[in-house]
């Protein structure tokens, strides 16, 4: 923790009070895995904040304070895999990590959520473009399934279907029973 302190230029200052902590955290979820280094015991759970320092994790049976572990977590097809100390543990609730050490590839993913969340660095969205065109479905006038949908409007326009059953018959007629 030392070794992060001074890289953050925080080496030296120590809070006050009941937060101990030195650099800001934020909510952030992501699945996280952690693994005991002594033990070998792997459990599989979910951040719910995180910092330059370290994270939270929500877990009903967190690793006793002071084990060492290696934390995994995944968000949007990104990892960040690092090397902690549990620095708090509530059974039934989760565990306080202290990072105690990160490669630079990580640091990097670390430090890009941290951009993210604090607003200092825009959110890069891909674009995810089909490989081809997705054409409209071909509307059969004379389909029976075409007839039942305008009959289905008509009904609603006059008052004999309320919006909230007439859309969920249309939907069923888009959606045949069965499919996703």
């Amino acid at each position: 923790m030392l070794e992060l302190q001074k890289r953050n230029g925080l080496a030296g200052i120590t809070p006050m009070g009941r937060d101990r902590r030195t650099t800001p955290r934020y909510s952030f979820t992501a699945e996280a895995e952690a693994l005991d280094a002594h033990s070998r015991a792997r459990m599989s759970a979910r951040t719910s904040d995180i910092s330059r320092g370290g994270c939270y994790v929500d877990t009903f049976c967190p690793f006793p304070k002071n084990s060492s572990v290696k934390i995994r977590m995944l968000r949007d097809n990104q990892a960040l895999v690092a090397d902690a100390k549990v620095v708090y543990s509530q059974l039934g609730m989760g565990m306080g990590l202290s990072f105690s050490a990160i490669d630079a590839e990580n640091r990097q993913v670390l430090e890009t959520w941290i951009g993210e969340l604090s607003g200092t660095t825009p959110i890069v969205f891909k674009v995810i473009s089909p490989a081809e065109p997705i054409a409209p479905p071909q509307v059969v006038k004379n389909d029976a399934s075409y007839v039942v949908g305008e009959l289905i409007i008509a009904l609603m326009r006059r008052g004999a279907l309320s919006p909230p059953e007439g859309n969920a018959l249309l939907l069923k007629l888009l959606k045949p029973e069965g499919s996703p």
